[in-house]
């Protein structure tokens, strides 16, 4: 036992655990069990049933605190004898104690191991027995009989012992702590210590509370009267419902008109027969039934699909090219890809429609020319946007037993598009997510698979759909994120970023003339001329699409409209020395080469989301004892490739002119500027490796020369991605002469002609390549 909670010495003070009650107040000669929760106060019940099995409960002001401090308690509480308690769960009690007297705290602590209190007891006033406290206490006891009663509580034991015992405290005490009122309200009632004009306040409450209870009931019994009333007319509309049948006033209009569609619409057999068994149970529904609801919506969505409507595709092939190539600047793939589709089903008009994969970054054309595609070949466009999607009820639909089911998005598509064939277009594949609902890549693998989508099953309809006929066109930004048999089912058709000379052609062709016709103008009122939409490009943009070169344009209608509008000008002419007047200053600086060759310092080639980037690496050689670190925000991968390329410079450090013990006293710190920006990839292995060289040696790097590629601890250099877009970076910034993997070389067909033209490439099997090219080394070296 705790020696510091025993009673003390002064009259009517005692030192004891102090437990914190949440909405719960406690009075004297009154049972009550709870439940405890709180570490703390689980220790303070603890305490006292080692102890007197005393205990003082006070309860909170704010029950939502989870730790109150002593101000946040209320002054009065009750001392009470822990009678029992049982654990409830792994941390909890079920506690049962019974209120011995009132109690003003006098000093309280939160701290240690549980909350306690010095409290001094208050005892009972023992008022005169006056004939008004005789009457407030049998008026108390008649309206908690009525309370009990109102309140359909039958517990004549507990009246008889009020009567019987006929005490005003424990009477009004024991009334207070049965009654169902507000924690505050309580409080009030504790905090009273005469039991007359407790007894009073009681009085009062009650008969507020049987008020509210009679008003409760009323509203109650009116309700129960509105529902039997609506029953009573749905039975009353099912009797007129069957005298009419029986007068042959009623032609089931609606069971007879979907038995007429389902006979003209001509469905397979299986299709057939399910509806009419749908249709048939909606002719047993009673009027007015939820069911009937049910069936009638489901009707409607099958009888709405469009079974046997579609359009006739478009097979003149000259035709849907003069289309695409009027439609979309560039995209030689994605339109040869089309026109083989085309000349297949030409040729064997049962292929079936083909699944294709549109990769590349934001802004190139990917929906646009999906939409160009319906146009070309004469076939209908349903749209679908898949980003964000995480339920596979969003693909396949719920299943009719659900309230408000509805089916799933490619049958939605399908009824909206009003044909068979359509092109579905299902934008940003790779955004898809998954989580406790499903996996929608999942649901996708049937719709997407050629053998298997000719029975396509929605969970809503039930019932097979042929999707064979579907051209479906996916977009996506990337292939890393689309699960692996969802890829597999699919041709991919990468889309690369634009060169500087097809953006200034397509927003001739197609920018320029759209945001024209957008604004109300003409080529008589605003005038763009070549070079400033070259400079437009270079100052203004930069992006892998044309959406941001397109919001430029947009801005440059605006303001020739407001010219016009304000009786300014009759045009506006932009010219490369206006442009920053209109647009303001540009957003682009050119990009420039460092001023000459430095020591550890290289030039790398990247791949963004929005085209090819240089990236320098700058590397430092330090006396130290071996240390390498690597700073500018780069990824696990990066830091892998970085520690692949100073063992390779081991392996070969004689070779190099380099001390072999260098991995012992020299530091080399590799950094990659703009920190800010997260970096990561194995295709700056090399240029890690030839700016940790250069640093080594002390022979500076050509500032000419631009590198990419994976190094391998032995040396050599692996392939990499992104090659076009890295070499137009490296075009922009001004390098001569770009050394990529010999691997990459049947990927220089797919550069454009004027960057090979202006650039020269140089093959590397191995670093060794690498540095002939980059470095100029002592000839004495080997």
């Amino acid at each position: 036992m705790d020696n510091n909670l025993d009673i003390t010495a002064e009259a009517g003070e005692e030192r004891l655990p102090m437990l914190p009650l949440r909405a719960l107040t406690v009075f004297p000669d009154t049972s009550v069990s709870f439940d405890v929760e709180r570490r703390r106060s689980v220790a303070a019940v603890e305490a006292a049933s080692k102890g007197t099995r005393r205990i003082f409960l006070v309860a909170q002001r704010d029950p939502m605190k989870e730790n109150p401090a002593v101000e946040d308690l209320y002054e009065i509480g009750v001392v009470c004898t822990l009678r029992q308690y049982v654990r409830n769960g792994d941390h909890g009690l079920r506690v049962i104690v019974e209120g011995v007297s009132r109690a003003r705290r006098t000093e309280a602590s939160m701290e240690g191991k549980y909350p306690h209190s010095t409290v001094s007891l208050i005892p009972r006033e023992g008022a005169e027995r006056t004939g008004r406290l005789v009457a407030l206490m049998r008026n108390a006891v008649t309206l908690y009989d009525q309370y009990l009663t109102e309140n359909e509580i039958n517990r004549p034991e507990v009246f008889i012992g009020l009567t019987l015992r006929d005490d005003p405290d424990y009477t009004a005490d024991y009334i207070a702590q049965s009654i169902n009122i507000s924690a505050a309200a309580k409080q009030d009632l504790l905090e009273t210590f005469s039991a007359e004009e407790r007894l009073g306040k009681l009085s009062r409450i009650m008969s507020d509370e049987i008020n509210i209870t009679r008003i409760e009931r009323d509203i109650n019994e009116k309700l129960r009267n509105n529902m039997q009333n609506a029953q009573r007319d749905s039975i009353l509309r099912e009797q007129l419902h069957i005298i009419q049948n029986e007068l042959g006033e009623d032609d089931m209009s609606d069971v007879e008109e979907y038995r007429q569609k389902i006979a003209q619409a001509k469905l397979p057999g299986e299709v057939e027969e399910k509806l009419n068994k749908e249709n048939e149970r909606l002719a047993k529904q009673p009027f007015g039934s939820a069911e009937a609801s049910v069936i009638r919506g489901y009707l409607d969505a099958v009888l709405a699909l469009p079974w046997h409507t579609g359009t006739k595709e478009r097979l003149d092939i000259a035709a849907a090219r003069r289309i695409l190539d009027k439609e979309h600047y560039g995209l030689e793939k994605v339109k040869d890809r089309i026109i083989e589709y085309l000349a297949v089903r030409k040729v064997a008009p049962d292929v079936k429609g083909a699944i294709l994969c549109l990769v590349g970054p934001p802004g190139v054309g990917k929906t646009s020319v999906a939409m160009s595609i319906a146009h070309a070949t004469n076939r209908k466009l349903a749209r679908m946007s898949l980003g964000g999607i995480h339920d596979e009820a969003e693909i396949r639909g719920h299943r009719k037993t659900y309230v408000g089911a509805m089916p799933g998005r490619i049958m939605t598509a399908m009824t909206q598009s009003g044909s068979n064939n359509p092109v579905l277009l299902l934008d940003e594949i790779d955004k898809l997510g998954s989580d406790y609902r499903g996996d929608p890549s999942s649901a996708l693998l049937e719709a997407l698979d050629p053998v298997e989508n000719t029975t396509f099953r929605d969970h809503f309809l039930e019932i097979p759909f042929d999707l064979s006929n579907v051209l479906f066109i996916t977009t996506a930004n990337t292939t890393d994120t689309i699960p692996r048999p969802l890829l597999d089912r699919m041709e991919v058709i990468e889309l690369t970023s634009y060169t500087d000379e097809e953006k200034a052609a397509i927003a001739k062709r197609h920018l320029l003339p759209k945001q024209r016709k957008r604004h109300g103008l003409s080529s008589s009122t605003l005038r763009v001329s070549d070079a400033a939409i070259r400079a437009l490009i270079s100052g203004y943009t930069r992006e892998s699409g044309v959406r941001q070169l397109e919001r430029e344009i947009a801005s440059l209608c605006r303001k020739a409209d407001k010219l016009i509008a304000t009786g300014e000008a009759d045009l506006l002419s932009v010219r490369p020395d206006n442009l920053e007047a209109l647009l303001g200053p540009k957003k682009f600086k050119p990009d420039v080469l460092a001023g000459k060759d430095a020591v550890g310092v290289v030039n790398g080639l990247a791949w963004t989301s929005v085209g090819g980037e240089l990236l320098e690496v700058e590397a430092v050689c330090l006396e130290g004892t071996g240390k390498l670190s690597l700073t500018g925000n780069i990824g696990k991968v990066m830091e892998e490739s970085a520690q692949a390329a100073v063992s390779c410079i081991r392996s070969r450090a004689r070779a190099l002119g380099i001390d072999p013990e260098f991995y012992k006293n020299r530091d080399i710190h590799i950094h990659f500027p703009e920190g800010a920006v997260p970096k990561d990839g194995p295709s700056a292995g090399v240029t890690i490796a030839v700016a940790a060289i250069s640093a080594l040696t002390g022979v500076a790097a050509r500032r000419d020369v631009a590198m990419t590629g994976e190094i391998t601890l032995t040396g050599r250099v692996l392939p990499i991605g992104g090659l076009k877009e890295k070499t137009m970076a490296a075009l922009r910034y001004g390098v001569k002469t770009v050394i990529i993997p010999k691997e990459n070389e049947k990927d220089l067909e797919e550069i454009d002609q004027t960057v090979r033209s202006e650039l020269s490439f140089v093959l590397a099997s191995t670093v060794d390549d690498v540095i002939s090219a980059a470095l100029t080394l002592p000839k004495a070296v080997g």
